[in-house]
């Protein structure tokens, strides 16, 4: 559509209304009072309409539904229960991408996994976790040691530590009343499934959140020592933008995803006893 046309179609929808939505100045188009004020409803309107061409004549439904996530969180949590989403709805097509670091420009994600407080301005969160800190290792160390039974007997140990979360060790050791113990020695990762998996592989303590580390403990993986735990004030949240396009299937999956997140949400993670 030319540009004169689209004049055209303003000029006739500005005569319907008989309101002037825009100032006609030397440099373009400005929005008057009035159009400002009826802005939204049209962006609104053109939204829905989207969507229910997406679905009744468009590819919306065949289209692949991405989702950008949390490494680890779709390694230990989400990847075990995909196969009975894939089995309730084998129409949805999924792809997975995950990036350690989440950028906002990216615009081909339709959903996305973050940690953090879920307050990010201009996006939907729903909450999936409510987790506690814990200490996790392996049933049996690589060095031969027994297993931590207090937390003042980590200081024995290599500590398993992870970059970027704010709640780690030094949080973890000052919220149980043992910041005297020294919380720097051990191993630095940059994602807590590396420490997660060293953990199981005897190579020290990791400070794993509840519920990430349930599967690897009921397998025996993992082992929870200590009794002390010490709950979040972050979680894993599903997160997608406002006041944009939707997927077709992206309700369908946030039902069902926060659906598994509210089944595992009074699962008890057990103290290990040697």
């Amino acid at each position: 559509m030319t540009q004169a046309a689209i004049s055209q179609q303003i000029k006739g929808l500005e005569s319907q209304l008989g309101v002037t939505l825009f100032k006609r100045l030397p440099r373009g188009l400005e929005l008057t009072e009035a159009g400002m004020a009826y802005l939204p409803a049209v962006h609104e309107s053109i939204q829905r309409l989207a969507v229910a061409t997406d679905e009744i004549f468009g590819q919306g439904r065949t289209r692949l539904l991405t989702v950008r996530t949390n490494l680890v969180f779709f390694t230990t949590w989400l990847a075990p229960r995909l196969g009975k989403f894939r089995k309730l709805h084998p129409d949805v097509n999924l792809r997975f991408s995950s990036n350690i670091w989440p950028d906002e420009r990216e615009k081909d994600t339709d959903l996305e996994i973050r940690y953090g407080k879920g307050n990010w301005r201009g996006f939907r969160s729903d909450r999936l976790s409510w987790d506690e800190l814990i200490p996790v290792c392996s049933p049996v160390l690589d060095s031969g040691s027994a297993l931590p039974d207090t937390p003042a007997a980590l200081a024995g140990h290599d500590l398993l530590h992870v970059v970027g979360y704010e709640e780690g060790w030094g949080y973890w050791l000052s919220q149980t009343g043992y910041q005297d113990v020294k919380s720097d020695q051990g191993v630095q990762f940059d994602t807590l499934i590396t420490a997660l998996e060293m953990a199981a592989c005897g190579q020290g303590i990791a400070l794993g959140r509840s519920a990430l580390v349930a599967d690897m403990i009921e397998s025996g993986r993992l082992v929870a020592p200590l009794k002390e735990r010490v709950p979040t004030t972050e979680a894993f949240y599903l997160v997608s933008p406002d006041n944009q396009y939707e997927h077709p299937h992206a309700e369908t999956f946030r039902s069902w995803i926060i659906g598994e997140a509210e089944l595992g949400r009074e699962q008890i993670i057990p103290h290990f006893i040697e």
